[in-house]
């Protein structure tokens, strides 16, 4: 998939630059104006510019849009309150302002006009957020798929080399997980992995990154020694008997722990973890084992 073609406009998207609109109040340059707006594909950047642009034209302080679980606001959050829907053929965005003082007649026609420029720059960062999360997430779980787990593992590694930090990965398998498809099928199965995976988010810190990487193996990114890794480790294996969705069917799973050493290539790092949790399961399962390396 080609991201930079969100950047493109679609030839009925060319309706501004019509005589009729470019014709408008001369302090403000809609050439410009669109320009701004569509220098970037991060939504909150383009909500950002456009508040900005408002701010330096109209007596508006502030303004908020909630969006599909999304909220986006700039500027402050008291003043005269304005409702208003921004909307063409396709899409609708209810916008509340912060005004300093009420608007004129012109003020309304500029705002009006600047608003219907602010829904292309903003659908195209939405639907471009919207397939960036696509290729990073994994569609069932949320977590980060193997393609965000290859980005990230190198960037954390290249980090802990440059500052002289610690990262730790955990490779984690769910015991017995291919019996539970066969037995009761792949419904449940994707049932008990929406549930480890909100498990692992409930398990790591902030500063823990989680991916779902393939069928049922999970890993996480843990920043610190293998001891910061043993705690969410032991905080997982300690909530599985809490989560009804994996209790039903008596699951489990077995970790394996190995720390970055450095100058370390990702692949070694996962190799040792992963070997480390296999041996998790020699020892006879739920439960997890540290690769000290060599």
């Amino acid at each position: 998939m080609d991201f930079a073609l969100a950047t493109e406009l679609y030839p009925e998207d060319y309706w501004y630059r019509s005589d009729a609109y470019l014709n408008m109040d001369s302090d403000l340059d809609l050439i410009q104006v669109i320009q701004q707006l569509h220098g970037s594909l991060d939504p909150r950047t383009v909500f950002a510019c456009f508040g900005k642009i408002l701010g330096q034209h109209l007596p508006i302080k502030g303004l908020q849009l909630t969006l599909d679980k999304q909220k986006f606001v700039w500027g402050r959050h008291y003043g005269i309150e304005l409702q208003r829907t921004v909307a063409d053929k396709q899409d609708q965005f209810n916008m509340i302002y912060q005004l300093a003082t009420p608007l004129s007649t012109a003020q309304l026609n500029t705002l009006s006009r600047l608003e219907e420029i602010l829904i292309q720059p903003l659908n195209n960062a939405l639907k471009y957020q919207s397939m960036s999360t696509q290729a990073m997430f994994d569609s069932l779980t949320g977590l980060g798929n193997r393609y965000y787990y290859n980005q990230a593992i190198v960037t954390a590694l290249a980090r802990a080399n440059r500052y002289q930090g610690q990262v730790s990965l955990v490779v984690i398998d769910l015991d017995k997980f291919k019996q539970l498809n066969d037995i009761h099928g792949h419904k449940a199965g994707d049932y008990v992995l929406v549930g480890f995976a909100e498990l692992i988010n409930e398990a790591i810190r902030n500063t823990d990154q989680a991916f779902r990487i393939g069928g049922d193996e999970f890993v996480i990114i843990t920043q610190g020694d293998t001891q910061a890794a043993e705690i969410v480790c032991q905080r997982i294996i300690d909530m599985m008997p809490k989560h009804a969705q994996l209790t039903e069917y008596d699951i489990k799973c077995s970790l394996g722990i190995a720390e970055s050493i450095p100058e370390q290539l990702a692949d070694n790092l996962y190799d040792r973890a992963d070997k480390a949790m296999y041996a998790a399961k020699a020892a006879g399962r739920n439960g997890y084992r540290i690769d000290v390396g060599d």
